[in-house]
């Protein structure tokens, strides 16, 4: 079930950022046992749904994962969580660090009860920086790496948050590299240890990757940012009856564009648009006189024409028709199941293959304390004991999950 199998996760993360990254080691086959408060993770409230507090925001972040409930200002939950953390091989938290001490969950004290223990700590911003314990969100972290500001140069001047949480996921996809880098090192060595992950800093890199350029040099050669990433002019092409998605980056990709187009006088006669370094320069103008070709067939034509050419393009899809598209149907990337409370659903596979140890989805997003009963048992506790912590409200268990007697 995934090359993570064997591996127990405890995760105390919430909202987006965390369970993405705790849902990749779930999709890789790794136990994630989600640690829940009584209300639920507030992610769960996100959109449509057609039962409370299973909106699909939460399901699609949190597959691969068993969910137990627990009260963690009771001296019983927290009793709960520790008997768990000590049969875990990871640990992750969202929360501030001083929620944390606060909890007695420390990574000093946390350390103490599993010494070999990886203690992932995902924060808004580094320890040691100003802004340290702020609150971190993907628009406020958006806005402070300045994604709005190259989206206003994108699109005349209005600054825009980027349509999807970005942030939220890029950090989630680097949290989760860190933990298995540390995975690795603890399998070489045998030691556990604490991982610090900053959103602000992991962000901040992941966006000036691209728009740094001429302030990488010591002093500048320009303001920074990739002109083709910020062009007004980068936009899907409008044909006939609709739009597709082209991208003529090569001197070869030029060449046969110019060939199958019957070599435009527009585009073959402009010398600013022959060398690769020219179109760079001059990408503004080359993307209108692209566009003034593009217009004069359809997208069904022009896909045809230049896929034949081996000319990159794809068609622009809408969220709706993306779900038809013939590719991600041939590899299966879709399927339908029945979710126990919430009927026929919709999930995307793991598009990650391995050869030796292949990956599936085999748990649905849990409701509320849906495994709690069961991940207890799995400690060692007595019924009586779990019906003690379920009456006090240490732990809580949703009605469709038996109550021992």
């Amino acid at each position: 079930m995934g090359p993570l199998k064997g591996i127990r996760v405890v995760d105390m993360s919430a909202v987006l950022a965390g369970p993405v990254a705790t849902q990749m080691l779930g999709d890789f086959g790794a136990d994630v046992i989600k640690i829940e408060p009584p209300q639920g993770d507030l992610l769960r409230q996100v959109g449509p749904m057609r039962s409370t507090a299973m909106g699909p925001l939460y399901m699609n972040a949190n597959y691969n994962k068993r969910s137990v409930c627990l009260d963690l200002k009771s001296v019983d939950g927290r009793e709960v969580l520790i008997d768990l953390i000590r049969s875990a091989d990871i640990f992750v938290t969202n929360s501030r660090p001083k929620a944390m001490m606060r909890l007695g969950l420390s990574y000093d004290t946390v350390q103490a009860i599993k010494p070999n223990i990886i203690y992932t700590a995902l924060l808004g911003f580094g320890e040691t920086g100003r802004y340290a314990g702020k609150p971190a969100y993907d628009d406020l972290i958006q806005g402070a790496v300045g994604l709005p500001y190259l989206q206003s140069k994108a699109s005349g001047g209005v600054p825009r948050y980027f349509p999807n949480a970005i942030a939220d996921r890029a950090f989630g996809l680097a949290a989760a590299n860190a933990i298995l880098a540390a995975l690795v090192h603890r399998e070489r060595t045998g030691e556990g240890q604490q991982i610090d992950i900053p959103m602000f800093e992991t962000v901040a890199q992941f966006v000036l990757g691209d728009h740094l350029g001429g302030l990488s040099f010591d002093p500048p050669l320009d303001e920074g940012g990739y002109h083709r990433l910020t062009s007004k002019a980068r936009r899907p092409f409008r044909t006939k009856d609709g739009y597709i998605c082209l991208l003529l980056y090569s001197d070869a990709q030029w060449s046969k564009f110019l060939e199958v187009t019957n070599r435009p006088t527009r585009l073959a006669g402009d010398n600013r648009f022959s060398s690769f370094a020219g179109r760079q320069e001059h990408f503004d103008d080359l993307c209108r006189a692209i566009g003034d070709v593009i217009k004069m067939r359809t997208s069904a034509e022009w896909l045809a024409l230049l896929d034949k050419a081996d000319i990159p393009v794809m068609p622009m899809h809408s969220l709706e028709t993306l779900l038809e598209d013939p590719h991600l149907q041939d590899v299966g990337f879709f399927e339908t199941y029945d979710h126990p409370s919430e009927g026929r659903m919709r999930r995307t596979k793991v598009p990650v293959s391995w050869s030796q140890t292949p990956a599936e989805n085999h748990q649905p997003p849990p409701v509320i304390g849906e495994h709690t009963v069961e991940v207890l048992k799995e400690t060692g506790l007595s019924d009586d004991t779990i019906y003690e912590l379920l009456q006090s409200g240490a732990a809580s268990a949703p009605a469709l999950e038996p109550i021992p007697a």
